[in-house]
């Protein structure tokens, strides 16, 4: 049998054949979970396997078929967000709400995922109104640079797409169980982008920062009402939120923040103008005036942790550190709320 060598170790040439099969049997963009349950709540993960033709992607769009609604993207570190609102055909029940606008089509944007690699890109949403056996298409357009690959082609009446050169990612709708579970997130609540957080450390003892919930003083400066909301297991992205009240006569400035519970903590801004939202993140942090007050809240400024170690679930507590410019460091505890808080 023929072997072929690569980094000094031999590989027989059919082993490489396979691979190479399977590679290419998944070469277009497809959701790694490829069904989903009626009335559920999913975490639909795209696989965008490759770039456009050997250049890196630097923007993925996916655009939402009706029935997958309340739609909530996780953010990606070094890619800009943006979120596309319209109207669905039909009126959707939220917990009671009923909705007829939401995310429908959603972009991560200005990012660098080289050819070599792949990456996920994963959007919440709910499966609602669907009939089992249906399969909802996503078509995904992806752009690197100049050069566009669109993965929109669908077949006709539930046609078999595995010919297709460019088939749009498909989601299977199957029977929904008899439990009827329906999980809300932590991501992001696009009906105000409400940012989720949460993890399951028991602060008890530390004694560094104050309880959860109560004001922490710092010099001027009074850090109040720190909360975060619960998240689903497995999803690594959460959010937190205060108040700062700067009661002296001196600028000071927000610089970063760190966690233990999670690999890193950035400070994002959210901004929604012509019926599309945004989300940046505030690298040279945030200005706290002399005499003001900033709220980091859903929809607006708010903390987001990247790499959650462990899913925040309701009841536990987030610690965090506070970094200003002239207040220091200053230790404080988030306490987890429901993902339904606002």
């Amino acid at each position: 049998m023929k072997t072929i060598k690569t980094f000094g170790k031999a590989f027989p040439f059919a082993v490489l054949l396979s691979a190479t099969a399977f590679a290419d049997a998944e070469a277009h963009v497809s959701f790694l979970d490829k069904e989903a349950s009626q009335e559920s709540t999913i975490l639909a993960t795209l696989q965008v396997p490759h770039g456009c033709d050997g250049k890196a992607t630097t923007e993925v769009r996916v655009k939402l078929p009706e029935g997958f609604v309340f739609a909530k993207p996780q953010p990606k570190a070094g890619w800009e967000l943006e979120v596309i609102k319209g109207d669905y055909q039909k009126t959707y029940d939220n917990h009671g709400d009923k909705v007829k606008t939401g995310a429908v089509e959603i972009r991560w944007k200005n990012g660098n995922l080289s050819d070599d690699f792949y990456d996920t890109f994963v959007i919440q949403g709910k499966v609602s109104g669907v009939e089992a056996g249906t399969s909802l298409a996503f078509p995904v357009t992806q752009m690197c640079g100049d050069a566009v690959t669109a993965w929109d082609q669908v077949a006709k009446d539930g046609g078999d797409p595995h010919g297709m050169k460019s088939p749009a990612p498909l989601l299977k709708v199957v029977a929904g169980d008899s439990h009827g579970h329906d999980h809300d997130m932590a991501g992001m609540d696009m009906a105000g982008m409400d940012m989720t957080g949460k993890t399951g450390m028991d602060m008890t003892g530390m004694g560094a920062a104050a309880p959860a919930g109560e004001t922490v003083k710092a010099g001027d400066l009074e850090i109040s009402g720190g909360f975060a909301k619960a998240m689903l297991p497995g999803q690594p992205v959460g959010g937190g939120f205060f108040t700062v009240k700067n009661s002296g006569q001196t600028d000071d400035r927000l610089l970063s923040v760190t966690s233990p519970v999670s690999g890193e903590v950035q400070i994002h801004a959210m901004e929604t103008k012509d019926n599309v939202m945004r989300m940046r993140q505030l690298k040279d942090g945030v200005a706290i005036a002399a005499g003001e007050t900033v709220k980091l809240e859903p929809g607006d400024l708010h903390l987001m942790f990247q790499k959650v170690k462990t899913p925040f679930k309701q009841g536990d507590t987030v610690p965090v550190t506070l970094i200003f410019e002239k207040a220091g460091k200053v230790d404080l505890v988030l306490q987890v709320l429901s993902a339904q808080s606002k």
